[in-house]
């Protein structure tokens, strides 16, 4: 019996240590650097009041149509009834632009054009949802806003979503749009004059993956890049995922109890799901080489359990010489754009955006 645990607590010390120094990846605490020691124009706070105020508590409300949906169902058909709930969240929205299906390069994805759109003008947008939900469908509210913001077209992809597809498959699509962009628009094949990189959450992450590998590439990088409430660390390795777990309205319900799970167990099952190692830059891009990356800005929320993910990004981006940008707003849900214009920071947000794609625009 002895030699039974003792051969036991042997495995599992063993387990514990390929977890913790092969998934896990290098140690980032080192840029958990505050925002006091970065130049305030490169890293920007922003703040509508010291409290929760109406327009907050009614973006918070507005969860409580996905909790209902997924009380009393069986998990097995959460994702099918979330991605619905997603495509039909804002469906009585107004929008002033036209949608166009369209195929890059055999990728899915729709044509978005805001009045007076510039064809040669051009935004690959990354929609986000967990790598599992989501479509350009249920993010008209952001891709319109970008087509108007830039005067030009905005292509939209539908990319492959797990758990059907690989994670990898996903990320495929956003290289194969890339580099049908580069030459194709809503009017045919010319080139681009002027192009931009955006997503949200993990359309973000696939953003900063996409950037690196553009590079890696060596082909025409974008003029910017936006990322938004992205996840940079697959390895759960940043301190706000349990420290903002409260206070995010929208994360935090939905993960309180794969906050409870051991994260050398987190580890091991991220690496049977994605079949690579958690920290592998392709899927936690913040463990790559970000020198050289094109002009980036990146949102997040002060108290969403993603934002250590963006404030670790921008400062190893920083120290390696990328010109990057960070803008944090409090009180705000995560991707909180979403709810363009009845909440005063989406409306704050969209022209900060705008402000720092008209200043690199060709």
């Amino acid at each position: 019996m002895t030699e039974s645990i003792l051969a036991g607590l042997v495995v599992a010390t063993a387990i514990w240590f390929v977890g913790a120094l092969y998934l896990r990846g290098a140690d980032l605490r080192a840029f958990d650097r505050p925002r006091s020691s970065v130049p305030g124009e490169l890293w920007q706070s922003f703040s509508t009041g010291d409290n929760l105020n109406d327009e907050h508590l009614a973006v918070i409300e507005s969860f409580s149509g996905a909790t209902a949906i997924l009380e009393n169902t069986p998990r097995a058909r959460h994702i099918p009834l979330l991605r619905n709930y997603m495509d039909t969240m804002f469906a009585d929205r107004h929008l002033d632009a036209r949608f166009i299906p369209a195929t890059a390069g055999g990728v899915r994805a729709e044509w978005v054009l805001a009045t007076g759109a510039d064809p040669d003008r051009r935004t690959l947008y990354v929609h986000g949802g967990a790598f599992t939900m989501g479509s350009p469908l249920s993010h008209r509210v952001i891709t319109s806003k970008f087509s108007e913001m830039t005067g030009g077209a905005v292509l939209a992809i539908d990319y492959r979503l797990m758990p059907e597809n690989p994670r990898m498959a996903g990320i495929e699509d956003c290289r194969t749009a890339y580099r049908w962009i580069l030459e194709s628009g809503p009017d045919g094949q010319s080139p681009a004059k002027v192009l931009f990189v955006a997503g949200d959450s993990a359309g973000g992450t696939l953003t900063l993956s996409l950037i690196a590998w553009v590079r890696d590439q060596g082909l025409r990088a974008p003029d910017a890049a936006v990322a938004l409430a992205p996840q940079t660390d697959a390895t759960f390795g940043s301190p706000s995922l349990k420290g903002n777990l409260a206070t995010d309205a929208m994360l935090g319900p939905m993960f309180r109890t794969l906050s409870r799970v051991p994260r050398s167990v987190l580890l091991w099952a991220t690496c049977l799901q994605i079949r690579k190692r958690p920290c592998d830059p392709v899927i936690s891009p913040v463990f790559g080489d970000l020198a050289n990356l094109p002009p980036l800005l990146i949102h997040a929320s002060e108290v969403e359990m993603l934002r250590d993910d963006s404030i670790r990004y921008f400062n190893k981006a920083l120290l390696a010489g990328s010109p990057v940008k960070l803008q944090t707003w409090n009180h705000v849900v995560h991707v909180w754009h979403m709810f363009y214009p009845e909440l005063t920071e989406a409306r704050d947000a969209f022209e900060e955006i705008r402000k720092f794609l008209a200043a690199r625009t060709p």
